[in-house]
């Protein structure tokens, strides 16, 4: 492993640090645009509007009594604290960090709602006729920047994993 370097710890914690003023930014904007469950049309498949979620990822724990607000609050900090660990250890390994902090600005940008207002701020509602038998009315549930940092994360900790894979049985 390379002999570490501060500068680039401190680059992935800028980015995750971006994404969370992004994540809020874009959040301010649509409640000071927008009542709640109100939409404006975008397009004939993408509306802005302003919902609000209680829960996890599509509404999970969404009706859960309000307990979920704390447990989900916790587990956030939880990652955060374990992902600076990780970042500290392998920030030389660029996809596998910048994924990462992926994960972390947008778990944060969440925290931050979650103790600022009891719920979520979601904003992006795509809708298809095609997701009509698995989504009410072909829309997916709407959901905001964090959620698509913590998704782009995701997705890079998996194409990580799999070319780490392929080079160990190269």
């Amino acid at each position: 492993m390379a002999k570490s370097s501060p500068t680039s710890l401190w680059l992935w914690l800028a980015l995750a640090a971006a994404i969370v003023l992004a994540d809020q930014f874009t959040k301010t904007l649509i409640v000071a645009t927008f009542d709640h469950g109100e939409a404006l049309r975008i397009s004939s498949f993408f509306n802005l509007t302003r919902h609000h979620n209680p829960g996890a990822a599509f509404s999970l724990l969404a009706d859960a009594g309000g307990w979920q607000r704390w447990f989900l609050s916790a587990v956030a900090v939880a990652a955060s604290a374990f992902i600076v660990w990780l970042l500290h250890k392998h920030h030389s390994q660029r996809l596998f960090a910048f994924s990462i902090a992926c994960i972390m600005g947008g778990a944060l940008g969440n925290l931050i709602d979650r103790l600022l207002h009891g719920h979520v701020i979601d904003m992006l509602d795509f809708h298809f006729r095609w997701l009509q038998p698995v989504f009410h009315g072909g829309h997916f549930p709407t959901f905001n920047l964090a959620d698509m940092a913590i998704t782009l994360g995701a997705c890079g900790i998996i194409i990580d994993e799999i070319r780490r894979v392929r080079r160990s049985r190269a």
